[in-house]
Order: C-alpha cells, then structure tokens, then sequence
C-alpha cells in the first residue's frame, strides 16, 4: 500500500480510491478472478473426461456398462444443478469423513448420526481444525471441481455421445472394409471426425460453465461474488478506515462485464477452432470453405 495511505482519514480523491482500492481484502478480491479462472482451466478438461468416458460406456457393445452411461447422463441431467451442487458436496465431504473415522476412530462408540449433526472423531475431520486456511481453502476448491466435472460431465457426455452417432455410417463401414479393427475404426475415424459435430454443443457447454463459476459462492468458496458482495455493502468508520454506502452494484457491474469479456473472448476462439475443424469435413462450414477457395 502507498505510503500516504496511512491515514485515511485525511486523504480525498484520487489519493482515497487508490488507498481503498489496494487494502488487503482488495487484494483478495482480485487474486479470486484467478481462482475463477483456475476453476475453468482445471474443471473443463476434467468434465471432459468425464464426459468421453460416460459417451464411451452409453455406447458399449456391454449392456451393463451402457446402461450405466446412459444412466449417468441422464441422471445428472434431469436433477437441477443447485440441487445436485448442495446434495453432493455434502454427501461427498460426510463419505470422506465417514470412511477417515471407520479407520482411525475405530473404538468410537457414540452414533455418528446425532439428529440433523454428522459427528465423527476430530483427527477424521476434513480437513483438520488445526490445518492451515489454506489447507480449508483447497479442500473447497477441490470439491467444487470434482462436483463441476460430474455435472458438466454428464452434459459432455451426451454431446459426444450423440456427435459419435453423427459421424456418416458409410465412414465406418468404409473403415472395416479396409480391415481396421473396431478399436481402430474409433480411434482413427470415429473420434477425429466426431469432433467438428460436437463442438457446438460444446461451445455451448462451456458458456453455461462460465455462468456457473458463481455457484463457488455456494460452496464455501471465496470467489468474486463472494467479495463483491463482501466489498461493496455499506461500511461504516466503526468497522473500516475506508467507510462507504451501499456500492454493490459497482462491484457486480465490474463483474458483468468480466463475464461478458470472457464470453466474447470465447466466442471468438471457438469460431476459430470450428473453422479449422470443419476444413475437409462434408458439412455446411466445410462447403462453404470449399466454395470460398
């Protein structure tokens, strides 16, 4: 923080918002758009794995397994986000620590259930009360991410899963005339050539992701609606050297138009990515590629 800044009290203008917008909370409030970014760059290719693999198994030859993808998509799917972001988390964290006090609380004799109170011994407590914040904070960070990648997951899921079916048959039967093996047909043909019919779904897919990143608040996670919400409701002298009136709307203002550059950031990359996928491809994007050369 500036030197000058060390008695707010006597400070105005420029020289007061400069103070205010350097305090440590501030500081807090900017590092949480990298933990909304860190969310994104971790969750999307895990949803995406999530989401091959539930694609894999809706479409085995194994009945069982593609009764299980195909009830994994439409599971999720047909369960409200909230509602499965609240109920898993929790069921999640209590699992954890379900299975951490069976192994080390072993001669624990009271009921872990007590009325509407999950109790379990303290050293299966996740995390420890004598952790580190930071401990308490990535613990958060990482069920929120396994919980996205389920959810969006199950979405990707049905993405793929119908990009697969996508692909022109005459492509695969074409393969197994030249003698590739249905391992090999999937691999060489059917997953190169599905991708340029799933990335509308998924271009989609990872808008609606974006919007979702508020549902951190949710889940215990400081991120930016959290200090937005934090920073911008009125403060008094009582409590802050910086007080101030009800600025909410400043600070979300400032997140919507985060939200809205990234959007379109998005957009513009994806479109891109489109255009190369679709070169060669027997499509709408292909032939008009073909006719523009």
């Amino acid at each position: 923080m500036f030197s000058y800044c060390s008695d707010p009290a006597v400070l105005e203008g420029i020289q007061w918002l400069s103070c205010y917008l350097t305090t440590g909370k501030h500081m807090s409030f900017y590092v949480s758009f990298g933990t909304v970014l860190l969310l994104l760059a971790v969750t999307a290719p895990t949803a995406m794995a999530f989401g091959f693999g539930g694609a894999m198994a809706a479409r085995a030859r194994f009945a069982p397994l593609s009764w299980f993808g195909k009830g994994y998509i439409a599971i999720v799917r047909g369960v409200p986000d909230i509602a499965f972001f609240m109920f898993f988390v929790i069921a999640l964290d209590q699992g954890i620590e379900w299975l951490l006090h069976k192994t080390k609380c072993p001669d624990w004799t009271d009921p872990i259930r007590q009325g509407s109170d999950f109790v379990v011994c303290d050293i299966a407590k996740m995390p420890l009360g004598t952790s580190p914040q930071w401990m308490h904070e990535v613990y958060g960070f990482t069920l929120a991410v396994v919980t996205f990648a389920i959810v969006f997951g199950a979405f990707a899921a049905n993405v793929l899963y119908g990009a697969m079916r996508a692909v022109p048959r005459s492509q695969i039967e074409t393969a197994e005339a030249y003698g590739l093996t249905h391992r090999q047909t999937f691999w060489r043909i059917l997953v190169p050539q599905m991708w340029v019919y799933a990335l509308p779904g998924l271009s989609n897919l990872w808008m609606v992701l974006i919007k979702a990143t508020p549902l951190l608040f949710l889940l215990g996670v400081e991120d930016i609606v959290y200090w937005a919400r934090e920073l911008g409701g009125s403060k008094t002298a009582k409590f802050t050297a910086y007080p101030h009136g009800d600025w909410r709307m400043w600070y979300f203002l400032a997140l919507l138009i985060f939200y809205l550059a990234f959007t379109k950031v998005s957009e513009v990359v994806l479109e891109k990515v489109m255009k190369r996928l679709s070169h060669g491809q027997a499509t709408l994007g292909g032939e008009a590629q073909r006719k523009a050369s």
